[in-house]
């Protein structure tokens, strides 16, 4: 298994140069090495305990591959795969499937390492790889955002890397149980840097605009599984290290919270999506033992929604409000937006009900509050006008069947939880759906707030890093105050 664990890690970057030298073949390849990546998470589930290898005894880097990783293994292969269908039609040239496929192995790397060295060199691969395909149009644009989005990530893993060689000097290792030993000036680096590649709190402001700024398939990847490689430390260091668990969920429910208002008032679709994914990751960071199972249908979700809503007359809801859709996109908008509002019989009521079990007591309202927020900006969606209407923009029928293959999924994966089918929790949801529903029609969808988007500009970015570097500092230190008495 050991050997076959290697050959996966490998075949993405070997799938995506040769798709370099044979162009003919690109798209094949990465659809190829998604079903792989798809075959292997199936595998890691049948897995009765982890898989380990140990790559430098030494200075503890090492790679992990448990149930855990296989959820987020899975996201990957799915909405890669997605993807790839959904732009198999188009004059997309052998440098994006390359690239797609490059980005889609070094996210896989990260979801198997436990070890600072390794994410570090994982999460630049991405960062060069993602900067890739979103300046793929070459538009002023796309360079532009691309260039933003590189800037950042970089400035991030700076911090991030400070951090690592801190958690190095003090137990001689890199692996993640060394921060528990570790000065708290590492931690509060590594987390800034980690926090600003996942998106969360107001570490995240770069998201919105690089979401909903990139191209369509790009938007679907970036929500989809880029963010999750950025939070995927995060969580396991919340499971390995007890004492983290706490700042880790409260991190979860303030990216939750920050988002909500921003998610509701936004007029753009892309940019809601946007906002919508900071809330998601949220709740992914709010109960980290069973955060597996949500990444995979927020996975599904987002990515299916970006992909739909680029095919829309208009991003703009005002103008989408006063024209019908065709009752298929309809329709398929409204299963991913009943999914990520929590309604039965989509995966989306499992993974809330299991989230909403394993939060802790000060976490229910804030989270609630967010799961209300949730359903009031899925309605935009789902109260848009429709009928048969047989012109406009169409998706291909390879574009059908990625949306098909991520819907589908979203009823599949209710075998996860089952236990989420009683009363209780059904009753719950559609109440906290109805509420949002109630609240949209009758003051969301008439009020016309635009809120300040000051905080997403340029040089307001790496501020906002420092200011999240320092609340990390404080918090860590107040944990930490408790055992500092104690000892003297």
């Amino acid at each position: 298994m050991n050997t076959l664990t290697i050959a996966w890690i490998v075949v993405p970057f070997l799938s995506g140069f040769i798709g370099y030298l044979l162009s003919r073949w690109a798209k094949y390849l990465s659809l190829i090495t998604s079903v792989i990546s798809l075959a292997y998470s199936l595998l890691l589930f049948s897995q009765s305990s982890p898989i380990t290898l140990n790559l430098l005894d030494n200075y503890g880097v090492k790679l992990v591959a448990d149930q855990l990783s296989a959820y987020f293994i899975l996201t990957n292969a799915l909405v890669t795969m997605a993807v790839i269908l959904y732009n198999w039609e188009s004059s997309k040239t052998a440098f994006f499937y390359a690239q797609a496929i490059i980005l889609h192995g070094s996210i896989n790397s990260v979801f198997v390492c436990e070890d600072f060295l390794s994410v570090y060199v994982a999460l630049e691969v991405i960062s060069i790889a993602a900067f890739l395909v979103i300046a793929y149009p070459r538009s002023d644009r796309s360079l532009w955002v691309a260039l933003r989005y590189l800037f950042i990530s970089n400035v991030a893993m700076l911090f991030y890397l400070i951090g690592a060689v801190l958690v190095y000097k003090a137990n001689n290792s890199f692996a993640f149980a060394g921060l528990k030993g570790a000065p708290p000036e590492a931690l509060a680096l590594i987390f800034m840097g980690l926090l600003v590649k996942g998106g969360i709190f107001v570490s995240g402001l770069w998201l919105p605009m690089t979401h909903s700024e990139s191209e369509t398939s790009v938007s679907a990847l970036m929500s989809g599984v880029v963010v999750k490689a950025g939070i995927f430390p995060l969580l396991r260091c919340a499971l390995i290290l007890e004492d983290l668990d706490g700042l880790i969920r409260l991190l979860g429910v303030l990216t939750a919270i920050f988002g909500v208002p921003y998610m509701i008032f936004e007029k753009d679709s892309k940019r809601m999506l946007a906002f919508s994914t900071i809330v998601q990751l949220g709740f992914i960071l709010a109960a980290p033992p069973v955060s597996g199972f949500y990444t995979l249908t927020h996975g599904l979700v987002k990515s299916s929604l970006f992909l739909l809503v680029g095919v829309l007359p208009s991003r703009n809801f005002k103008e989408l409000q006063q024209q019908s859709l065709p009752n298929s996109l309809w329709i398929a908008i409204v299963i991913a937006s009943f999914s990520i509002s929590g309604f039965p019989l989509l995966s989306g009521f499992g993974a809330k009900a299991l989230t909403m079990k394993n939060l802790v007591p000060w976490q229910e309202v804030a989270i609630n509050l967010a799961a209300v927020g949730t359903a009031i900006a899925t309605a935009k969606f789902i109260f848009l006008p429709h009928a048969k209407v047989t012109t406009g923009r169409k998706l291909t029928l390879s574009g059908w069947l990625g949306i098909i293959l991520l819907l589908t999924a979203l009823f599949v994966a209710n075998a996860v939880y089952f236990d989420a089918y009683n009363l209780g929790n059904i009753s719950k949801a559609l109440g906290i759906i109805a509420i949002g529903w109630g609240l949209y029609l009758g003051i969301f969808k008439k009020l016309s707030l635009q809120l300040s988007t000051a905080w997403e500009q340029f040089d307001n970015l790496v501020g906002m890093m420092a200011v999240m570097l320092m609340l990390l500092f404080l918090s860590i230190l107040a944990q930490l105050a408790p055992s500092f008495l104690a000892f003297s």
